[in-house]
């Protein structure tokens, strides 16, 4: 029971902190091909760790998260205004590199078909 609260938790996280992060935060760091793949509530509800995925190259990509992390006050606020909980658990941002890995072996079974 507690581990399906959790994970509604988390889905509800992501939801409202991907629109938060696509249309109202202001930051030039932040790309618009941003988006959190995943978010992981802790059981004590103190802490989430959002996974970012971010359409672009290595320097853009540790831009976006400086972006986020300095602007992980604004995103709790308004988390804990959207999302009625007894504790707004603090952000912790990390990037997403699954998208790219997904993408590299891909093009590699591409390569193997392409090959037989």
């Amino acid at each position: 029971m507690a581990f399906e609260r959790n994970s509604r938790l988390s889905e509800e996280v992501k939801k409202v902190l991907s629109n938060i992060i696509q249309y109202e935060l202001k930051d030039p760091r932040i790309p618009p091909l941003t988006s959190v793949t995943r978010v992981d509530v802790t059981k004590d509800l103190r802490y989430a760790k959002v996974y970012i995925s971010v359409f672009g190259n290595e320097e853009m990509k540790n831009s976006c998260i400086d972006g986020l992390k300095s602007a992980a006050g604004f995103l709790r606020r308004e988390l804990g205004s959207r999302i009625k909980m007894r504790y707004t658990p603090e952000l912790i941002f990390e990037l997403d590199h699954s998208i790219e890995y997904s993408m590299k072996i891909n093009d590699l079974l591409r390569e193997i078909n392409k090959n037989d």
